[in-house]
Protein backbone atom coordinates (compact mmCIF):
# COMPACT_ATOMS: atom_id res chain seq x y z
CA UNK A 1 0.00 0.00 0.00
CA UNK A 2 1.34 3.45 -0.93
CA UNK A 3 0.11 5.46 2.04
CA UNK A 4 1.28 8.88 0.84
CA UNK A 5 -0.48 8.53 -2.48
CA UNK A 6 -3.61 7.12 -0.87
CA UNK A 7 -3.65 9.92 1.72
CA UNK A 8 -3.43 12.65 -0.88
CA UNK A 9 -6.15 11.06 -3.01
CA UNK A 10 -8.32 10.81 0.12
CA UNK A 11 -7.89 14.57 0.64
CA UNK A 12 -8.96 15.32 -2.92
CA UNK A 13 -11.97 13.04 -2.39
CA UNK A 14 -12.98 15.07 0.66
CA UNK A 15 -12.87 18.30 -1.35
CA UNK A 16 -14.74 16.84 -4.32
CA UNK A 17 -17.57 15.38 -2.25
CA UNK A 18 -17.77 18.53 -0.18
CA UNK A 19 -19.46 20.04 -3.23
CA UNK A 20 -21.63 16.97 -3.68
CA UNK A 21 -22.85 17.46 -0.12
CA UNK A 22 -23.17 21.23 -0.51
CA UNK A 23 -26.08 20.90 -2.91
CA UNK A 24 -28.55 19.13 -0.56
CA UNK A 25 -27.35 21.44 2.23
CA UNK A 26 -28.38 24.43 0.11
CA UNK A 27 -31.91 23.12 -0.54
CA UNK A 28 -33.57 24.40 2.68
CA UNK A 29 -32.11 27.88 2.02
CA UNK A 30 -33.39 27.75 -1.56
CA UNK A 31 -36.86 26.80 -0.32
CA UNK A 32 -36.98 29.60 2.25
CA UNK A 33 -35.40 32.38 0.17
CA UNK A 34 -36.51 31.48 -3.35
CA UNK A 35 -39.75 29.68 -2.38
CA UNK A 36 -39.03 26.47 -4.29
CA UNK A 37 -41.44 23.54 -3.87
CA UNK A 38 -40.47 20.01 -2.82
CA UNK A 39 -40.64 18.98 -6.48
CA UNK A 40 -38.36 21.86 -7.46
CA UNK A 41 -35.68 21.02 -4.89
CA UNK A 42 -35.96 17.33 -5.79
CA UNK A 43 -35.32 18.41 -9.36
CA UNK A 44 -32.11 20.04 -8.19
CA UNK A 45 -31.19 16.80 -6.41
CA UNK A 46 -31.64 15.05 -9.75
CA UNK A 47 -29.44 17.63 -11.47
CA UNK A 48 -26.69 16.92 -8.94
CA UNK A 49 -26.93 13.15 -8.59
CA UNK A 50 -28.74 12.02 -11.71
CA UNK A 51 -26.81 14.04 -14.28
CA UNK A 52 -23.55 13.28 -12.49
CA UNK A 53 -24.30 9.58 -12.47
CA UNK A 54 -25.19 9.49 -16.15
CA UNK A 55 -21.82 11.00 -17.05
CA UNK A 56 -19.68 8.81 -14.80
CA UNK A 57 -19.68 5.72 -17.08
CA UNK A 58 -18.33 7.90 -19.90
CA UNK A 59 -15.49 9.13 -17.72
CA UNK A 60 -14.88 5.53 -16.63
CA UNK A 61 -14.48 4.42 -20.25
CA UNK A 62 -12.10 7.30 -20.90
CA UNK A 63 -10.02 6.34 -17.85
CA UNK A 64 -9.70 2.73 -19.04
CA UNK A 65 -8.62 3.69 -22.56
CA UNK A 66 -5.96 6.27 -21.66
CA UNK A 67 -4.68 7.79 -18.42
CA UNK A 68 -6.37 11.15 -17.88
CA UNK A 69 -5.34 12.09 -14.38
CA UNK A 70 -6.05 15.76 -15.09
CA UNK A 71 -9.72 14.82 -14.65
CA UNK A 72 -9.15 14.63 -10.88
CA UNK A 73 -8.40 18.35 -10.33
CA UNK A 74 -10.61 19.41 -13.22
CA UNK A 75 -13.46 17.52 -11.59
CA UNK A 76 -13.44 19.16 -8.18
CA UNK A 77 -12.73 22.61 -9.66
CA UNK A 78 -15.73 22.28 -11.98
CA UNK A 79 -17.87 21.07 -9.07
CA UNK A 80 -16.90 24.15 -7.06
CA UNK A 81 -17.67 26.44 -10.00
CA UNK A 82 -21.13 24.94 -10.41
CA UNK A 83 -22.02 25.22 -6.71
CA UNK A 84 -20.83 28.84 -6.49
CA UNK A 85 -22.72 29.81 -9.65
CA UNK A 86 -25.88 28.09 -8.40
CA UNK A 87 -25.71 30.14 -5.20
CA UNK A 88 -25.26 33.40 -7.09
CA UNK A 89 -28.04 32.66 -9.58
CA UNK A 90 -31.56 33.90 -8.99
CA UNK A 91 -33.22 31.97 -11.81
CA UNK A 92 -34.39 28.38 -11.31
CA UNK A 93 -33.42 27.14 -14.78
CA UNK A 94 -29.94 28.66 -14.52
CA UNK A 95 -29.61 27.27 -10.98
CA UNK A 96 -30.54 23.81 -12.29
CA UNK A 97 -27.93 24.08 -15.06
CA UNK A 98 -25.26 25.19 -12.60
CA UNK A 99 -26.04 22.30 -10.25
CA UNK A 100 -25.86 19.95 -13.26
CA UNK A 101 -22.43 21.40 -14.10
CA UNK A 102 -21.32 20.67 -10.55
CA UNK A 103 -22.61 17.12 -10.98
CA UNK A 104 -20.57 16.66 -14.15
CA UNK A 105 -17.46 17.83 -12.35
CA UNK A 106 -18.14 15.35 -9.54
CA UNK A 107 -18.60 12.64 -12.19
CA UNK A 108 -15.30 13.46 -13.88
CA UNK A 109 -13.42 13.04 -10.61
CA UNK A 110 -14.60 9.65 -9.39
CA UNK A 111 -13.54 6.98 -11.96
CA UNK A 112 -9.87 8.01 -12.31
CA UNK A 113 -9.48 8.77 -8.61
CA UNK A 114 -11.13 5.50 -7.52
CA UNK A 115 -8.95 3.48 -9.89
CA UNK A 116 -5.83 5.19 -8.57
CA UNK A 117 -6.93 4.52 -4.99
CA UNK A 118 -7.44 0.80 -5.75
CA UNK A 119 -4.00 0.66 -7.38
CA UNK A 120 -2.44 2.34 -4.34
CA UNK A 121 -4.27 0.16 -1.81
CA UNK A 122 -4.22 -3.20 -3.58
CA UNK A 123 -6.76 -5.73 -2.34
CA UNK A 124 -7.17 -4.13 1.08
CA UNK A 125 -10.78 -3.27 1.89
CA UNK A 126 -9.49 -0.93 4.58
CA UNK A 127 -7.49 1.06 2.01
CA UNK A 128 -10.54 1.56 -0.18
CA UNK A 129 -12.61 2.45 2.88
CA UNK A 130 -10.05 5.12 3.84
CA UNK A 131 -10.30 6.64 0.36
CA UNK A 132 -14.09 6.39 0.44
CA UNK A 133 -14.34 7.98 3.86
CA UNK A 134 -12.56 11.04 2.51
CA UNK A 135 -15.63 11.69 0.39
CA UNK A 136 -17.93 11.00 3.30
CA UNK A 137 -16.04 13.43 5.53
CA UNK A 138 -16.27 16.08 2.81
CA UNK A 139 -20.00 15.49 2.53
CA UNK A 140 -20.39 15.67 6.30
CA UNK A 141 -18.57 19.01 6.42
CA UNK A 142 -20.72 20.49 3.67
CA UNK A 143 -23.85 21.37 5.73
CA UNK A 144 -21.77 23.21 8.33
CA UNK A 145 -19.85 25.15 5.67
CA UNK A 146 -22.99 26.01 3.71
CA UNK A 147 -24.83 27.08 6.86
CA UNK A 148 -21.88 29.20 7.95
CA UNK A 149 -21.48 30.93 4.58
CA UNK A 150 -25.07 31.29 3.36
CA UNK A 151 -26.56 31.62 6.83
CA UNK A 152 -24.31 34.59 7.61
CA UNK A 153 -23.62 36.17 4.22
CA UNK A 154 -26.61 34.96 2.21
CA UNK A 155 -26.34 33.62 -1.31
CA UNK A 156 -24.27 36.68 -2.26
CA UNK A 157 -21.43 35.12 -0.26
CA UNK A 158 -21.51 31.86 -2.21
CA UNK A 159 -18.14 32.63 -3.78
CA UNK A 160 -16.58 31.76 -0.41
CA UNK A 161 -17.56 28.13 -1.00
CA UNK A 162 -14.85 27.91 -3.67
CA UNK A 163 -12.03 28.17 -1.10
CA UNK A 164 -11.52 24.39 -0.47
CA UNK A 165 -11.24 23.65 -4.20
CA UNK A 166 -8.79 26.50 -4.77
CA UNK A 167 -6.58 25.34 -1.90
CA UNK A 168 -6.57 21.73 -3.11
CA UNK A 169 -5.89 22.83 -6.70
CA UNK A 170 -2.84 24.72 -5.45
CA UNK A 171 -1.62 21.63 -3.58
CA UNK A 172 -2.17 19.51 -6.67
CA UNK A 173 -0.12 21.98 -8.75
CA UNK A 174 2.86 21.99 -6.41
CA UNK A 175 3.05 18.27 -5.62
CA UNK A 176 4.46 17.46 -9.09
CA UNK A 177 7.78 19.34 -8.63
CA UNK A 178 8.06 17.97 -5.07
CA UNK A 179 7.74 14.40 -6.28
CA UNK A 180 10.25 14.98 -9.09
CA UNK A 181 12.68 16.24 -6.45
CA UNK A 182 12.19 12.90 -4.73
CA UNK A 183 13.47 11.23 -7.91
CA UNK A 184 10.24 10.29 -9.64
CA UNK A 185 8.92 11.44 -12.99
CA UNK A 186 5.48 12.10 -14.35
CA UNK A 187 6.21 9.62 -17.15
CA UNK A 188 6.80 6.64 -14.85
CA UNK A 189 5.71 3.35 -16.43
CA UNK A 190 2.37 1.96 -15.46
CA UNK A 191 3.94 -1.25 -14.17
CA UNK A 192 7.40 -2.46 -13.37
CA UNK A 193 9.02 -5.53 -14.87
CA UNK A 194 8.18 -7.47 -11.71
CA UNK A 195 4.49 -6.56 -12.01
CA UNK A 196 4.25 -7.09 -15.77
CA UNK A 197 3.33 -10.74 -15.31
CA UNK A 198 0.64 -9.80 -12.81
CA UNK A 199 -0.84 -7.30 -15.26
CA UNK A 200 -0.68 -9.87 -18.05
CA UNK A 201 -2.45 -12.43 -15.87
CA UNK A 202 -5.09 -9.83 -15.02
CA UNK A 203 -5.99 -9.32 -18.66
CA UNK A 204 -6.69 -13.03 -18.99
CA UNK A 205 -9.23 -13.03 -16.17
CA UNK A 206 -12.72 -13.03 -17.59
CA UNK A 207 -15.14 -10.24 -16.81
CA UNK A 208 -18.23 -11.58 -15.03
CA UNK A 209 -20.92 -9.35 -16.50
CA UNK A 210 -23.78 -11.38 -15.05
CA UNK A 211 -22.64 -10.95 -11.46
CA UNK A 212 -21.77 -7.34 -12.20
CA UNK A 213 -25.31 -6.74 -13.47
CA UNK A 214 -26.73 -8.09 -10.22
CA UNK A 215 -24.47 -5.79 -8.26
CA UNK A 216 -25.58 -2.82 -10.37
CA UNK A 217 -29.22 -3.69 -9.59
CA UNK A 218 -28.42 -3.74 -5.86
CA UNK A 219 -26.63 -0.39 -6.05
CA UNK A 220 -29.58 1.10 -7.95
CA UNK A 221 -31.76 0.06 -5.03
CA UNK A 222 -29.17 1.50 -2.63
CA UNK A 223 -29.00 4.85 -4.40
CA UNK A 224 -32.72 5.60 -4.33
CA UNK A 225 -33.05 5.86 -0.52
CA UNK A 226 -29.57 7.38 -0.22
CA UNK A 227 -30.30 10.30 -2.56
CA UNK A 228 -33.87 10.80 -1.33
CA UNK A 229 -32.97 10.79 2.37
CA UNK A 230 -30.05 13.13 1.67
CA UNK A 231 -32.31 15.64 -0.07
CA UNK A 232 -35.32 15.41 2.28
CA UNK A 233 -34.14 14.53 5.80
CA UNK A 234 -33.32 18.10 6.84
CA UNK A 235 -36.69 19.26 5.51
CA UNK A 236 -38.31 16.41 7.46
CA UNK A 237 -36.77 17.79 10.66
CA UNK A 238 -38.00 21.31 9.93
CA UNK A 239 -41.44 20.72 8.44
CA UNK A 240 -42.64 17.67 10.38
CA UNK A 241 -40.84 18.09 13.69
CA UNK A 242 -40.80 21.90 13.92
CA UNK A 243 -37.03 22.30 14.08
CA UNK A 244 -34.91 25.23 12.88
CA UNK A 245 -32.83 25.39 9.71
CA UNK A 246 -29.75 24.87 11.87
CA UNK A 247 -31.23 21.71 13.35
CA UNK A 248 -32.07 20.49 9.86
CA UNK A 249 -28.47 21.03 8.81
CA UNK A 250 -27.33 19.26 11.97
CA UNK A 251 -29.29 16.09 11.24
CA UNK A 252 -27.90 16.06 7.70
CA UNK A 253 -24.40 16.44 9.16
CA UNK A 254 -25.01 13.57 11.58
CA UNK A 255 -26.31 11.43 8.73
CA UNK A 256 -23.26 12.02 6.53
CA UNK A 257 -20.77 11.84 9.42
CA UNK A 258 -22.24 8.47 10.42
CA UNK A 259 -21.60 7.43 6.84
CA UNK A 260 -17.90 8.11 7.39
CA UNK A 261 -17.92 5.87 10.46
CA UNK A 262 -19.78 3.17 8.54
CA UNK A 263 -17.31 3.34 5.65
CA UNK A 264 -14.30 2.82 7.92
CA UNK A 265 -16.09 0.11 9.89
CA UNK A 266 -17.03 -1.62 6.64
CA UNK A 267 -13.40 -1.71 5.53
CA UNK A 268 -12.34 -3.25 8.85
CA UNK A 269 -15.16 -5.81 8.75
CA UNK A 270 -14.34 -6.62 5.12
CA UNK A 271 -10.67 -7.32 5.84
CA UNK A 272 -11.41 -9.33 8.99
CA UNK A 273 -14.61 -11.22 8.16
CA UNK A 274 -14.92 -10.91 4.38
CA UNK A 275 -16.42 -8.12 2.36
CA UNK A 276 -19.73 -9.92 1.84
CA UNK A 277 -20.29 -9.71 5.59
CA UNK A 278 -20.11 -5.92 5.45
CA UNK A 279 -22.50 -5.89 2.46
CA UNK A 280 -25.15 -8.10 4.07
CA UNK A 281 -24.99 -6.60 7.55
CA UNK A 282 -25.18 -3.09 6.10
CA UNK A 283 -28.37 -3.72 4.15
CA UNK A 284 -30.04 -5.64 6.98
CA UNK A 285 -29.41 -2.83 9.48
CA UNK A 286 -30.30 -0.04 7.04
CA UNK A 287 -33.87 -1.28 6.61
CA UNK A 288 -35.10 -0.78 10.22
CA UNK A 289 -33.11 2.47 10.41
CA UNK A 290 -35.04 3.82 7.42
CA UNK A 291 -38.25 2.81 9.18
CA UNK A 292 -37.11 4.88 12.15
CA UNK A 293 -36.63 7.95 9.92
CA UNK A 294 -40.14 7.59 8.49
CA UNK A 295 -41.78 7.00 11.88
CA UNK A 296 -39.71 9.39 14.06
CA UNK A 297 -42.14 11.14 16.46
CA UNK A 298 -39.45 13.44 17.89
CA UNK A 299 -36.21 15.04 16.77
CA UNK A 300 -33.87 12.83 18.89
CA UNK A 301 -35.42 9.72 17.32
CA UNK A 302 -34.87 11.19 13.86
CA UNK A 303 -31.23 11.99 14.64
CA UNK A 304 -30.57 8.49 16.02
CA UNK A 305 -32.31 6.83 13.08
CA UNK A 306 -30.48 9.00 10.54
CA UNK A 307 -27.15 8.20 12.21
CA UNK A 308 -27.84 4.46 12.14
CA UNK A 309 -29.09 4.63 8.56
CA UNK A 310 -26.03 6.59 7.40
CA UNK A 311 -23.61 4.15 9.04
CA UNK A 312 -25.46 1.09 7.74
CA UNK A 313 -25.75 2.42 4.18
CA UNK A 314 -22.02 3.04 3.97
CA UNK A 315 -20.94 -0.20 5.64
CA UNK A 316 -20.99 -1.98 2.21
CA UNK A 317 -19.63 1.00 0.24
CA UNK A 318 -15.93 0.07 -0.10
CA UNK A 319 -16.84 -3.60 -0.59
CA UNK A 320 -19.20 -2.72 -3.44
CA UNK A 321 -16.47 -0.72 -5.21
CA UNK A 322 -13.83 -3.46 -4.99
CA UNK A 323 -16.40 -6.16 -5.77
CA UNK A 324 -17.38 -4.31 -8.96
CA UNK A 325 -13.73 -4.04 -9.99
CA UNK A 326 -13.20 -7.75 -9.31
CA UNK A 327 -16.27 -8.66 -11.36
CA UNK A 328 -14.72 -6.65 -14.23
CA UNK A 329 -10.95 -6.98 -13.61
CA UNK A 330 -10.10 -5.89 -17.15
CA UNK A 331 -12.26 -2.74 -17.01
CA UNK A 332 -11.83 -1.17 -13.55
CA UNK A 333 -12.60 2.36 -14.70
CA UNK A 334 -15.77 1.17 -16.41
CA UNK A 335 -16.72 -0.79 -13.27
CA UNK A 336 -16.25 2.31 -11.13
CA UNK A 337 -18.12 4.51 -13.58
CA UNK A 338 -21.10 2.19 -13.90
CA UNK A 339 -21.47 1.37 -10.19
CA UNK A 340 -20.75 4.86 -8.88
CA UNK A 341 -22.35 6.47 -11.92
CA UNK A 342 -25.13 4.90 -13.96
CA UNK A 343 -26.42 2.83 -11.05
CA UNK A 344 -26.47 5.91 -8.87
CA UNK A 345 -28.46 7.75 -11.54
CA UNK A 346 -31.55 5.88 -10.41
CA UNK A 347 -31.44 7.75 -7.12
CA UNK A 348 -31.44 11.10 -8.86
CA UNK A 349 -34.07 10.02 -11.38
CA UNK A 350 -36.43 8.81 -8.66
CA UNK A 351 -35.85 11.71 -6.30
CA UNK A 352 -38.34 14.06 -8.06
CA UNK A 353 -41.01 11.34 -7.82
CA UNK A 354 -40.62 11.18 -4.05
CA UNK A 355 -40.61 14.98 -3.99
CA UNK A 356 -43.95 15.06 -5.78
CA UNK A 357 -45.30 12.48 -3.33
CA UNK A 358 -44.10 14.67 -0.45
CA UNK A 359 -45.86 17.69 -2.00
CA UNK A 360 -49.15 15.80 -2.30
CA UNK A 361 -49.14 13.51 0.73
CA UNK A 362 -46.40 14.75 3.06
CA UNK A 363 -42.83 13.77 3.79
CA UNK A 364 -43.72 10.79 5.96
CA UNK A 365 -45.66 9.20 3.09
CA UNK A 366 -42.63 9.67 0.86
CA UNK A 367 -40.36 7.96 3.40
CA UNK A 368 -42.75 5.02 3.86
CA UNK A 369 -42.92 4.56 0.07
CA UNK A 370 -39.12 4.64 0.06
CA UNK A 371 -39.09 1.89 2.68
CA UNK A 372 -41.25 -0.36 0.51
CA UNK A 373 -38.96 0.18 -2.50
CA UNK A 374 -35.92 -0.68 -0.38
CA UNK A 375 -37.11 -4.26 0.24
CA UNK A 376 -35.91 -5.43 -3.19
CA UNK A 377 -32.23 -4.39 -2.94
CA UNK A 378 -32.02 -5.73 0.60
CA UNK A 379 -33.17 -9.14 -0.60
CA UNK A 380 -30.85 -9.09 -3.62
CA UNK A 381 -27.82 -8.07 -1.55
CA UNK A 382 -28.16 -11.25 0.49
CA UNK A 383 -27.53 -13.34 -2.65
CA UNK A 384 -24.61 -11.49 -4.23
CA UNK A 385 -21.66 -13.83 -4.96
CA UNK A 386 -18.13 -12.97 -3.90
CA UNK A 387 -15.21 -13.13 -6.31
CA UNK A 388 -11.69 -13.44 -4.95
CA UNK A 389 -8.88 -12.46 -7.31
CA UNK A 390 -5.17 -12.25 -6.76
CA UNK A 391 -3.98 -8.98 -5.27
CA UNK A 392 -2.67 -6.43 -7.76
CA UNK A 393 1.06 -6.63 -8.27
CA UNK A 394 3.45 -4.03 -6.87
CA UNK A 395 3.60 -0.84 -8.85
CA UNK A 396 6.33 1.56 -9.74
CA UNK A 397 6.65 4.52 -7.39
CA UNK A 398 5.04 7.50 -9.01
CA UNK A 399 3.43 10.73 -7.93
CA UNK A 400 -0.22 11.10 -7.14
CA UNK A 401 -1.91 12.17 -10.32
CA UNK A 402 0.57 10.33 -12.54
CA UNK A 403 -0.78 7.85 -15.03
CA UNK A 404 -1.72 4.93 -12.82
CA UNK A 405 -5.32 4.18 -13.52
CA UNK A 406 -7.10 1.08 -12.30
CA UNK A 407 -6.04 -0.79 -15.46
CA UNK A 408 -2.87 -1.63 -13.56
CA UNK A 409 -4.64 -3.72 -10.98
Amino acid sequence: MKKGQLGFLTSTHAVNDLYQGAIPAMLPFLMSERHYSYAAVSGLAFAASGVSSLFQPLFGLLSDRKPRTWLVPAGFITAALGVVAAGLSGNYVFTWLCVALAGIGIAAYHPPATSQARAAGGSSQKAMSVFSVGGTVGGAAAPALVTLVIGSAGFDGSYLLAAPALIMAALWAIKGPWMRWRGYTETAPLVTATSAKSAEDSTRRADDWRAFGRLVAVIIGWSIPFVTVTSLVSLHAQRDLGQSAGAGAAVLTVYTAAGAVGTLLGGWVGDRYGRMTSVRVGYLVAFPALLGIAWAPAFPVLVASAALFGAAMFLPFAAQVTLAQDYLPNRPGTASGLTLGLAMAAGGLCSPAFGWLADSSGLRAAFYALLIAFVIPVAMAMRLPDRVLDSPGPQAPEPVGAANTGSTQ
